[in-house]
This record gives structure tokens, C-alpha cells and sequence, in this order.
């Protein structure tokens, strides 16, 4: 009842044209504590903070070190609407309640919709203070996560301490699970983690060896996981995982640009150059990750003659959809290099629209072409920057590939 009555009150306010001013933009500027309910006896804490950048409040969702921006807020009637739109969400507030009283919910107003509150000027994450953090966790570990399917997934979790508060990331062969803040209190982990999509929840206990098991909690299910201190944990090597088909080396495709030109490998603009091309999503957050290191460094290395394809699977492929998607992705995060769209986002549909590749493991997956359009290498998933060393190691392996394609 509480859900359809919130909904029925903030979609009547969405039409009205009346805007609260100088009132409800100080009532919001400032720090956040917000709180989801993802499903009974179950809460999701995430922080944000609101700012006032030129003459539009902003959002900043807090995650660790990193500060994940939101599209500019609208105040209209008695509600403040925070546009999430890298993922097609929104938050929506009724300002009449302290704490704020909301949800989260699709733009188009389809699917479900999660409770959140939210209170102002709350700093801290789950609770105020943590005064006997007990073991110190700093560290690597080897970490096993025991799927839905039964089917065990190796990671490589990195945990750092500060007295009670922890910051952690879990690296995968398809990518990490960006940053993830949160404490440690009587030898128990809480973490989460929010930047627009579904929030994220890890509780685990430490036992006496120092080893963690815990689960990753969703509105839809719970994921067992155990984690051994090993300052030696490392995943596969990413350039082993994903290859060609027993003969081939190249990769050629024929797909079409949100303007439904066709972008090709055979296009004037990528013959003789050496090409990266990625596999990934607007959708995927390690793609994101990803745009936020490649489109800058596109800039400045395109002069020295490389080019970049990002090759886009979408959750759907009508072309608004489409246009609207690489349109805000572009602006987003400044890209320049070409974009276009291979299909709907399906690990299979990739393996079916690129014929060439034997298997497909993760979005994103990218690829090291040299001038004569062999395949050199193909690097699996993206370590983001909640990955430390791991990231800074990509980094120096991207450009020495780089450089041996260019020579």
C-alpha cells in the first residue's frame, strides 16, 4: 500500500509546472544518507552528496574515493527528481518527509519500483561510529563465489582499513565490482555500493584465521562467498581467456552507426591503421570504466595514426533507443572514436554476429589490431580504478601494446 500510494502521489506531481526555488535548493544542498529497501529486513545504505554546479543542483553518489555524477536534479511541486541516466533510473523524493520518503525506479516507469529514504547531513555509511572494528582485513584474498547455479567463480578480493572503515573491490575475470565502501564492527563487514543501477550489499565475519565467509545480498538472491588471505591471489591471464576460431586472425564485421551508416573494417578510415576495438555496452558499468580511460586517451594518441571501433550491445536495438543511448554515452564520457551497434546485449548474439570469435566471456572484451588487420591480442573484462595496481597495470599494458602495433 505504502509503495502505490508514493507512486500515485509522485507521478500526479511529475505533470505540475509549479517550482519550488530558493527554499527547496538549500533544503537540498549538502551531504546525504539514503537508505534502500531491497527487499523485508533487508537495507541497502548509500551516500550522495548535492551540489549546486552553475545554476542546477547536481547529485554525486559516494562510493569510497569515487564520486559518481547524476544528471541535474528537478524540483517540480513538492518532489525532487534525480535523473540516474546512464541507466535509464531515476530517484524520486517526496520533499514533504524528514526523512525524505522515495524510490528508485526506471525513467520509463516500467518494472519495479525500491523504497528509499533519505536523510541530510548523515556522513557516515551503516553506522555512526565503529569503535571495535576487531581484525584488520587489509589485503588480498582468494575469494570463491558459489553461484545460483551451483557453479563456483573464482575472484580476487582487495580489501583496505582505515581504524573501522573499509573500502574493498572484488576482481573478476569479467571485472570488478567497482568501489565498495562501507565497516567493520566486532569482526563483521558490511559494504555496499551505488552509482544507478542495483544497489549492492556484501556482509561477512572474520573468523579467528583470519578468513572471511559471507554473501552478496540482491533483491533477488543471496550469494555465499569465502575469502582466504593470499598476497599472491591473481585471476587467469585476461589475454588467455577469449581467442579466434582455430584459423582465423582477423575479425571483419559490417555493422550500422546510431545514423544507420555502416561502420566496417574495410571503411578508407581504418585501412593500414593499427585499430582497438571493444565489445562492451552503455549499459555495463565496467564499460564505463572503461570510456572513462579510452576516450581521453583516444584524444590525445589518435594523431600518432591508431584508431578505435567500440562495438555496442544494447538492451534494446530500435533505433531511438539506440540513438538516445550513444548520444548520452558520448557526451557522458567525451568520446570521439566511432560507435556502433552489434546487436542486443547477449553474450551469444556477440559470438553469432562475430562469427570469428570461439567463445565470449565478458563485456567488455578488447581487441589489439595491427596495421594488416591480424589479431594480436584480445584482453578479457576491464580491472577499473577500485583495482589499484591492478588498474595502473592495464594502463602500462594498453600502451606498450600500443606501441608495438604502431612500429
Amino acid at each position: 500500500m505504502y509503495k502505490k500510494s508514493v507512486l500515485i502521489l509522485l507521478l500526479g506531481m511529475y505533470g505540475m509546472v509549479s517550482v519550488k526555488g530558493q527554499t527547496a535548493t538549500a533544503q537540498l544542498i549538502g551531504n546525504w544518507r539514503g537508505v534502500f529497501s531491497i527487499k523485508p529486513g533487508v537495507e541497502v545504505p548509500f551516500n550522495f552528496i548535492i551540489r549546486e554546479v552553475g545554476s542546477t543542483l547536481k547529485g554525486f553518489l559516494v562510493n569510497g574515493e569515487e564520486q559518481f555524477p547524476t544528471g541535474d536534479l528537478r524540483v517540480i511541486g513538492d518532489s525532487v527528481f534525480i535523473p540516474l541516466p546512464l541507466f535509464d533510473n531515476e530517484l524520486v523524493f517526496s520533499l514533504k518527509d524528514n526523512p525524505l520518503q522515495g524510490f528508485l525506479r526506471r525513467q520509463d516507469l516500467r518494472g519495479n519500483i525500491t523504497p528509499v529514504q533519505a536523510k541530510k547531513g548523515m556522513l557516515y555509511r551503516f553506522n555512526e561510529a565503529s569503535s571495535s572494528p576487531g581484525a584488520d582485513i587489509s589485503g588480498t584474498y582468494d575469494v570463491v563465489f558459489q553461484n545460483a547455479n551451483g557453479k563456483a567463480e573464482k575472484a580476487v578480493g582487495i580489501f583496505k582499513q582505515t581504524r573501522g572503515i573499509v573500502t574493498a573491490t572484488f576482481l573478476r575475470i569479467t571485472g570488478d565490482s567497482r568501489f565498495l565502501e562501507g565497516i567493520i564492527e566486532d569482526d563483521i563487514i558490511r559494504l555496499s555500493s551505488f552509482i544507478g543501477s542495483s544497489p549492492a550489499l556484501y556482509i561477512g565475519k572474520v573468523d579467528k584465521n583470519g578468513s572471511i565467509t559471507g554473501e552478496n545480498i540482491s533483491a533477488r538472491s543471496s550469494i555465499p562467498f569465502t575469502a582466504v588471505r593470499n598476497t599472491n591471489a591473481a585471476l587467469p591471464d585476461a589475454y588467455s581467456l577469449t581467442k579466434l576460431k582455430e584459423g582465423n586472425d582477423r575479425l571483419s564485421f559490417h555493422f550500422k552507426d546510431a545514423d544507420g551508416k555502416i561502420v566496417s573494417t574495410d571503411d578508407a578510415k581504418f585501412k593500414g591503421k593499427p585499430l582497438i576495438i571493444t565489445i562492451g555496452g552503455t549499459w555495463c558499468p565496467n564499460c564505463m570504466d572503461e570510456a572513462t580511460f579510452l576516450a581521453p586517451w583516444y584524444k590525445a594518441n589518435r594523431n600518432r595514426g591508431i584508431e578505435v571501433i567500440g562495438l555496442q550491445y544494447e538492451r534494446q536495438t530500435d533505433s531511438a533507443f539506440v540513438r538516445k543511448a550513444f548520444d548520452r554515452f558520448r557526451k557522458y564520457y567525451g568520446i570521439e572514436y566511432t560507435l556502433a551497434l552489434g546487436g542486443i546485449a547477449d553474450k551469444q548474439v556477440v559470438v553469432e554476429s562475430l562469427p570469428q570469435l570461439d567463445t565470449f566471456l565478458s563485456f567488455p572484451t578488447t581487441l589489439f589490431i595491427d596495421r594488416s588487420g591480424k589479431v594480436k591480442k584480445i584482453h578479457t573484462g576491464f580491472s577499473g580504478p577500485a583495482t589499484g595496481q591492478h588498474y595502473t597495470n592495464f594502463i602500462k599494458e594498453f600502451n606498450e601494446e600500443v606501441d608495438a602495433l604502431l612500429k
